[in-house]
């Protein structure tokens, strides 16, 4: 357990925060240039802050000093408490004093201070929440996201820290303000340190919210408690001494603790079960664990001979355990003067399970309802933070050792009314219109990020605020279906889509589809392809039907492009192949072993287009496409030197990469080459050569790119096209 006190040094007068002497105590067993970087910090905060204020009339550097003393006492990294001290510097200048911060402490501290600030929005999101919408389930989506949004998770614990000292000094408040923190607090920040593991913070931030949302019932418990407290603490200790003692003589070896009960989870337990303050059996409480289950019962039954047991209260979790596998012995016993205390008894391995694994304190606490095991595992890995501290020491191999695992699979964004919405990752506006209502998605024609106009290909991120510009009517494009122009990322929202265009006429569908393929196959540069062929290989009717499933989308382009590689184009002739001795080699040569291969550089065919081989003088075999003009010409004169060639999968332990020609022609304009050359990076595709020439408004670009199958430049070129201003991208033949 951590302690979060709140006790900072004075000056001699007793009225000053004594920086010094509270930088050595928290830094005693640090090195000397983390004591030096936290002072330097203080000061340059000083200075920032020094015309400001809070209630009651406190040097707001008391502030940021209060929540780094609370990430002191947890723990945290130098780093952690940097930020935590500069954390409101940002606030008037955030790009200004970012950039200082780097230049001062580095780019990591500033990469904390960073999301701190931008995790405000939950607290105006707080303030604008369509109170309809304000469920349970919404709230745990809330908490999600400000978990997602966290690249780094040591910001949720500044932001708690700074949320824990605010509460501290919330009676300075008004009341409107006092109950929308503390219930903010209660839905939000609460189970957040709860689910961290940081337990002493939580059971603050519920008190405190508590003292606020139930002030007369907070003040009677309170009184309550306080009436009992040493005599309470006095009185476990004697428990404790009496069980070890029995423990100890069963040759059990076993860990006892007081397990003390807080304000809030008094009143959750008076209110659940209706009952008064006398009722409540585990205001006085003990854990014992030990190593087996079998040591459990011989616990239980040692428990039960000494005192007298309760057997109303006696829950055997670990025979049955409860729905999230949380497994525990509890009971409840009348101990000496006739008191009531309870006991809970489990192995280590359960108390690990309960506290980090699915069955986590926090799901059966918060009477969750939506199991998402996934999200679990990773909070899991989030609450061994502490832990791993310990551990490891220096923070970087610490973080670097989760953040591949968690939240990988999903946003969380909003809606203009606060909703939050949860999608795939990579998902885009219009996903998000689909997600909303069918509608919306059909009359989509833009979208707002944040209040800024973003492309309908725009990928979402955690935290940001989506609006969808719609027109008078539903209208979808096809263009959305295109998997390579990125529109749609979520399978759902492309079925919807589809259906639409199912609805449609079927001439238009027709007509659409036509366009959709010729636009395709003349940007993969395929000729003399045959359209009838093509249907029967897809099993249609006619050609007519193949091209309107094209254009009400129920057939892709991708579909299509591997019809042409398998069926349209078949072999000459079946001949088993003979693999070439080069390892290096990427095609099998049909009857032939032996020879060395080359691409032929008038074509440039690449994996896993339709090919043909001819036989050099001295330079082996050139590999050319069959609808190469030179190709053609050799197979209708009858060529002998043409073989039949295949491509041949790649060794797994190898990565073969091709050159290939592109053309792009289109009008100029301020970042097209950047905006194409953001394609090709982002498709991991290699650049070997690029030129450009501009006449009159017009631009044609030749590019020379690296690419290692037919499907990766498929992509590529279908985003490029889809760019404002390229009026044609095709491949050079």
């Amino acid at each position: 357990m951590v302690s979060t006190t709140n006790s900072l040094p004075k000056s001699s007068s007793g009225d000053v925060l004594d920086i010094n002497i509270w930088v050595k105590r928290i830094t005693k067993d640090r090195p000397l240039a983390v004591r030096q970087t936290i002072i330097k910090a203080c000061i340059w905060a000083q200075e920032v802050h020094q015309s400001q204020t809070r209630a009651p009339d406190e040097p707001f550097i008391i502030h940021v000093v209060n929540v780094a003393n609370t990430l002191a006492q947890l723990g945290m990294d130098s780093e952690v408490l940097v930020a935590a001290i500069l954390h409101d510097i940002v606030e008037d200048k955030p790009k200004i004093m970012l950039d200082e911060i780097k230049k001062r402490f580095g780019s990591e501290v500033a990469h904390l201070v960073d999301g701190v600030a931008k995790m405000k929005f939950i607290e105006e999101l707080n303030d604008k929440s369509d109170k309809t919408i304000n469920t349970q389930h919404q709230i745990e989506r809330l908490r999600k996201m400000l978990l997602a949004m966290a690249e780094d998770v040591r910001v949720v614990v500044i932001k708690l820290a700074d949320r824990l000292d605010n509460m501290r000094v919330l009676l300075h408040h008004s009341a409107d303000k006092q109950q929308r923190m503390a219930r903010e607090t209660l839905d939000l920040f609460a189970p957040l340190a709860n689910r961290l593991g940081i337990w002493q913070m939580k059971w603050e931030l519920e008190d405190l919210s508590l003292r606020y949302l139930e002030p007369e019932t907070y003040k009677n418990l309170a009184r309550l408690l306080d009436e009992r407290r040493i005599d309470r603490e006095d009185y476990i200790e004697q428990v404790i001494k009496s069980l070890s003692e029995a423990l100890a003589d069963a040759g059990i070896k076993a860990k006892i603790s007081g397990r003390p009960k807080h304000i809030y989870s008094i009143w959750r337990k008076m209110q659940k079960k209706d009952i008064d303050f006398d009722e409540v059996f585990d205001v006085r409480a003990v854990r014992v664990l030990v190593n087996s289950v079998t040591e459990c019962y011989m616990a239980l039954g040692l428990v039960h001979n000494q005192w007298q047991p309760i057997r109303s209260e006696f829950d055997d979790y670990i025979a049955k355990p409860k729905n999230n596998n949380y497994q525990s012995l509890h009971t409840a016993v009348i101990g000496p003067d006739q008191k009531i205390f309870e006991v809970q008894i489990r192995t280590q391995t359960m108390h690990h399970h309960a506290e980090l694994g699915v069955a986590a304190h926090w799901r059966y606490k918060e009477d969750g309802n939506e199991h998402d095991h996934a999200f679990e595992y990773k909070i899991a890995w989030l609450r061994q933070l502490l832990q791993w501290k310990d551990e490891d020491g220096e923070s970087g191999d610490l973080f670097d050792r989760f953040k591949a695992e968690i939240f990988e699979t999903r946003v969380y964004v909003l809606s203009p009314i606060g909703e939050v919405i949860d999608l795939q990752q990579g998902a885009t506006p219009l996903d998000f219109a689909y997600c909303i209502h069918t509608e919306l998605g059909h009359c989509c024609r833009g979208a707002k990020i944040n209040h800024r106009i973003v492309p309908l290909t725009y990928i979402l991120k955690s935290g940001e605020l989506v609006e969808i510009l719609t027109g008078k009517e539903e209208k979808p494009s096809r263009d959305w279906l295109i998997p390579q122009a990125g529109y749609l990322k979520t399978s759902t929202a492309r079925s919807k889509v589809r259906q639409w265009f199912k609805k449609q006429d079927f001439q238009q569908n027709l007509s659409d589809g036509r366009l959709l393929l010729e636009r395709f196959l003349r940007r993969l540069n395929i000729k003399n392809y045959r359209l009838a062929q093509l249907a029967q290989a897809l099993r249609f009717n006619s050609e007519d039907e193949l091209l309107a499933s094209v254009g009400c989308g129920d057939t892709t382009l991708n579909q299509i492009g591997n019809s042409f590689k398998e069926q349209v184009l078949p072999k000459k002739k079946k001949v088993l192949p003979i693999r070439s001795n080069n390892p290096q080699e990427s095609v099998d040569i049909k009857g032939v072993g032996g020879l060395l291969t080359q691409r032929a550089p008038c074509c440039q065919p690449v994996p896993y287009d339709p090919i043909v081989g001819y036989i050099s003088k001295g330079r082996g075999v050139i590999v050319h496409r069959r609808d190469c003009p030179n190709a053609l010409h050799w197979q209708e004169t009858g060529n002998q030197r043409l073989i039949e060639v295949e491509w041949r999968q790649a060794n797994s332990k190898q990565a073969f990469v091709y050159p290939v020609e592109i053309l792009i022609s289109g009008f100029d304009r301020t970042g097209l080459l950047r905006d194409i050359s953001s394609i090709v990076a982002n498709e991991k595709i290699n650049i070997l050569d690029s030129q450009t020439s501009t006449s009159n408004n017009s631009v044609d670009m030749r590019f020379t790119l690296e690419v290692s199958h037919l499907e990766q430049l498929n992509r590529a070129l279908g985003k490029i096209d889809a760019l404002p201003n390229v009026m044609r991208v095709w491949r050079k033949n």
